[in-house]
């Protein structure tokens, strides 16, 4: 499984028109600013061109420009070189907030946009399972988190609370927490 030839073909994609902007988010967005997880799939978060004169968004043009080069599609996803790709909408404030704000990182010599560390966090706090709880104290105990960007992105979504409770039940006496 090759990530380049993910990146290089959304990049593409982005230089055709077919989508305007992208970042990876998820477990592979993490990886940009932790040590490597394990993950099954990339997820990229993408804004989607309106078509004129219709008021829906839709993932066909994606789909199209794929199926024309030969990508084919595993239930939600289509696989591109070797790597389950899913397509998802900004669906939320902080998402669309993440996308606008995303990075850009180099992989190899190729520009990748990544949401983060800070939204990464906030959104793995917002979702709450218990594997998105786990990727936010790796954020935590890995250092990388800048606090005050962090606790602007709290405070704009309503976050706060939900952080404190957060902080209550696995920081306790943590000083490695951004306060």
């Amino acid at each position: 499984m090759n990530i380049v030839e993910v990146i290089t073909l959304i990049n593409q994609m982005q230089t055709d028109g077919v989508i305007e902007r992208y970042a990876i988010g998820g477990a592979v967005g993490a990886t940009f600013h932790l040590e490597p997880i394990s993950t099954l799939d990339v997820d990229i978060f993408v804004a989607f061109r309106q078509e004129p004169g219709s008021v829906l968004i839709s993932p066909e043009p994606i789909f199209d420009y794929l199926a024309a080069r030969s990508y084919r599609v595993e239930g939600e996803y289509i696989v591109i070189a070797g790597w389950p790709v899913q397509f998802l909408p900004a669906t939320s404030p902080l998402v669309e907030e993440a996308l606008a704000d995303a990075v850009i990182i180099p992989v190899g010599e190729i520009p990748a946009r990544v949401f983060t560390a800070e939204h990464l966090a906030a959104i793995a706090l917002q979702v709450g399972r218990a594997k998105d709880k786990a990727r936010l104290l790796q954020f935590i105990e890995a250092g990388v988190l800048d606090a005050e960007r962090f606790q602007a992105i709290l405070a704009r979504h309503g976050l706060v609370d939900r952080w404190t409770q957060f902080q209550r039940q696995f920081l306790n006496d943590d000083d490695n927490a951004p306060s």
